[in-house]
């Protein structure tokens, strides 16, 4: 069993966990507000001692604790133990274990993403896996999505994305599941959302899903159409990206931009 084949096996006992302990969960609250779980602690402190164990030489960047960030580093690993803390701890399915890898270079070239109570089967949930060099599989098997319409009459976002862009004249529909990673990847395996706005928050809140997309010809842009790229500001001193990111093809984003213009 090889580093990633391990790395696959502790974030589905992770998923697996974080299923038995949400019937039984208490929240408490960040300094900034935001939703904090036990939950959210003992998995992010399982996935750490996993992956320095199997990648002793690379950066960790997660959600729940800081540590030090080395540029030189191989690899860097952004981890968000549940991404959706919110609506898991209310007891919805909407929420992901997500792992995002970066090269040397700071390009996004693999990632993991365990959504156990959401997708297309009861049984298995969603597990995405792409390793560097590797292509994309769905619980297993190899994946490619069926890209439909570019028109976004169904676009996924997060509730606050009212603060950023015009809805005025948008007809279509807003899926809004309470995690950033399940909004992106739901362009992967719900055929009629053609796209997925993104509101300023952070690098693990986009990693995991990114690494998918990309390998899988989508484009993560910023509303501007510059490339979303990460960045030490992001990495080493954990900090929000500034502005709205867009994900889908190159047609479906023109689409929302026109639809959805920002506000002013």
């Amino acid at each position: 069993m090889d580093a990633f084949e391990k790395l696959e096996k502790r974030v589905r006992e992770m998923g697996l966990y974080a299923c038995e302990a949400q019937h039984d969960i208490r929240r408490s609250y960040k300094e900034d507000g935001s939703v904090l779980t036990a939950t959210d602690l003992f998995v992010n402190s399982s996935l750490i001692e996993t992956i320095r164990e199997l990648f002793p030489t690379a950066n960790l960047v997660t959600e729940e604790l800081a540590t030090e960030f080395n540029p030189d580093a191989p690899w860097s690993f952004v981890v968000d133990p549940i991404d959706g803390t919110d609506v898991y701890s209310q007891g919805l399915p909407s929420w992901a274990i997500s792992l995002g890898i970066l090269d040397c270079n700071l390009q996004c070239v693999g990632g993991m993403v365990y959504a156990p109570r959401w997708g297309l089967s009861h049984e298995n949930g969603l597990f995405f896996r792409k390793d560097p060099d590797s292509q994309v599989t769905l619980n297993g098997m190899p994946f490619e999505p069926v890209k439909g319409s570019s028109d976004p009459m169904q676009v996924s976002m997060s509730s606050d994305t009212a603060r950023y862009l015009d809805f005025s004249s948008y007809e279509g529909k807003l899926r809004c599941f309470g995690s950033n990673i399940i909004h992106m990847i739901s362009i992967l395996v719900h055929p009629n959302i053609h796209g997925s706005v993104s509101v300023p928050c952070y690098a693990w809140d986009m990693a995991g899903a990114h690494a998918l997309l990309q390998s899988l010809g989508f484009s993560v842009e910023y509303y501007d159409g510059s490339p979303f790229v990460y960045t030490l500001d992001m990495l080493a001193r954990r900090r929000p990206f500034k502005t709205v990111v867009l994900s889908g093809t190159k047609q479906s984003l023109r689409e929302i931009r026109r639809m959805l213009p920002e506000k002013r």
